[in-house]
């Protein structure tokens, strides 16, 4: 799985690379840059993931955050 997800980043590197000289030149070639640029940053976060899958990340999401409101920054 972690050799997949490299390999697909190389690949979306790779496509954004040859794009790159074309997004000024036309509309699509800029949308298909920024889908792409898109598509990595969801592989990269998916590889991420997988990286710090660790068992004390997986219990630290079974415990519900206390999310801070304003009032708490203003408490002495």
């Amino acid at each position: 799985m972690k050799k997949e997800l490299i390999s697909a980043i190389k690949k979306k590197e790779l496509q954004l690379a040859k794009l790159k000289s074309h997004i000024d030149k036309s509309d699509v070639c800029a949308d298909i840059y920024d889908k792409l640029l898109i598509e990595k940053a969801i592989l990269k976060k998916q590889l991420d993931d997988l990286q710090n899958n660790t068992i004390a990340n997986r219990i630290k999401h079974l415990f519900p955050k206390r999310e801070k409101l304003i009032c708490d920054y203003f408490k002495n």
